[in-house]
């Protein structure tokens, strides 16, 4: 068995400035670290338990995201709440908040590039959650 360590996230944007101002401005994550200098540097973004890079850049001809199998998951404390801020930043919103069947209450958003990402708040009855008996 392989022991992991940390993990994160990769992503090759086509526009790394546009990608940088959504994540860290946007969104607003904490960087955890950069490197390399000037537009096509990478920066690396506090993800709950994991990190998000981005890094290079992504040619046009390569295949993108939608429809792809990536796709972030956030968990956030209050989607409503994390919806009125994204939307005042700027942010569209694909999908509004809905309580899926599984009980989670899932938001849509995407970064420039396209990529999914689904903002999750876990209802204090989920069994994510609560476990009865316990």
């Amino acid at each position: 068995m392989v022991h992991v360590l940390s993990g994160r996230t990769l992503v090759r944007p086509l526009d790394p400035a546009a990608s940088r101002a959504f994540y860290g401005e946007r969104l607003g994550l904490a960087v955890y670290r950069e490197f390399g200098a000037g537009e096509e540097r990478g920066t690396v973004y506090f993800l709950g338990g994991g990190f998000l890079e981005l890094s290079g850049r992504r040619e046009p001809a390569e295949p993108a995201a939608p429809g792809g199998p990536v796709r972030l998951w956030l968990q956030v404390a209050d989607v409503a709440a994390a919806r009125e801020e994204l939307a005042e930043r700027g942010v569209e919103i694909v999908r509004e908040p809905v309580r899926e069947p599984w009980g989670l209450i899932e938001m849509w958003i995407a970064d420039p590039d396209g990529l999914p990402i689904v903002l999750v708040e876990i209802p204090a009855d989920h069994p994510l959650r609560y476990r009865p008996g316990i």
